[in-house]
């Protein structure tokens, strides 16, 4: 937390929820974290020059960090409620207008918001397969860590290999702290309700949407087919391609946080201001690839 964040509690009709503030002026950047974290894993983009430059606001899902676990799980442990939660959230803080960030589960929670939220300037994907129903397999790899992912109850060396496979190494101890605390009943009905085809076509979104769209993922993603990733055609896709950051898995927003924060700063800065920054992303060292 910076010495200019502010943290307070909004209650919603999900539950009350913490959220924290930086930055005074600017466009606002929402960040929403993945499955069993919390707001902290953007830590090293609160602190950043994001926050001098725009309006960062993090904030912990229902039944995850500081916020309160959902009143009716039924109804908020899934793709919709959780996208109706944060459009709520939105309105009491009177945000109207605002760039979507969202890594992971918040990606999916993202693009759940494109038909919810009409004052979406950009949205940001990290993490994120947008896939069909019953498309699973398309987007993410064969791998025993998304047992996890959906499971009520988790042991202390489950959440080492889950922590480790989603954030990476070195192990950071408010990581496994925050899988500890979440609400596993959250897991359990998220999983669930995907099965049962709760939420919108995501693959259909992304394609048909016109808000302006960066995909930046690490390159060595162990949980996400990249080259899936890559092959969607996106309706709206910032500078023509995708981005990988060289030699970082899951979580690039922490382990490469020089990198991917001078990326959203132009997309940012861009979406606010059209042709303010491609040509400037397009000439920095990333690993580029996807359609152009």
């Amino acid at each position: 937390m910076t010495d200019t964040s502010r943290v307070r509690v909004v209650a919603t009709s999900h539950g009350p929820l913490v959220v924290e503030e930086s930055g005074e002026h600017g466009t606002p950047l929402i960040l929403i974290h993945g499955n069993s974290t919390c707001r902290r894993v953007f830590q090293r983009q609160v602190r950043s020059q994001l926050s001098s430059r725009f309006r960062p606001i993090t904030f912990d899902l229902p039944g995850h960090g500081q916020s309160a676990d959902a009143a009716d799980p039924m109804r908020s442990y899934t793709l919709p409620g959780l996208a109706d939660a944060v459009v709520e959230l939105l309105a009491k803080l009177g945000i109207t207008e605002a760039v979507i960030m969202g890594w992971s589960l918040g990606g999916h929670i993202g693009i759940e918001m494109i038909p919810r939220f009409p004052g979406m300037m950009g949205l940001i994907l990290t993490g994120t397969p947008p896939i069909r129903p019953g498309g699973f397999a398309e987007g993410f790899l064969n791998s025993p860590h998304f047992q996890s992912a959906g499971r009520s109850e988790l042991s202390a060396a489950d959440i080492d290999v889950f922590a480790g496979a989603v954030f990476g190494e070195p192990m950071e101890g408010f990581v496994l702290d925050a899988m500890a605390r979440a609400d596993g009943r959250f897991r359990h009905r998220l999983f669930e309700a995907s099965r049962s085809g709760a939420g919108i076509d995501q693959r259909a979104a992304v394609e048909d949407t016109k808000v302006p769209t960066l995909v930046v993922n690490g390159a060595t993603d162990p949980l996400i087919n990249l080259e899936y990733v890559e092959t969607v055609p996106y309706g709206n896709l910032w500078s023509g391609r995708c981005y990988r950051i060289r030699g970082v898995g899951h979580a690039p927003f922490w382990q490469a946080p020089t990198d991917y924060n001078l990326l959203i700063e132009r997309f940012v800065r861009d979406v606010a201001h059209p042709g303010w920054a491609v040509a400037g992303a397009a000439s920095h060292d990333y690993r580029m690839q996807g359609r152009q």
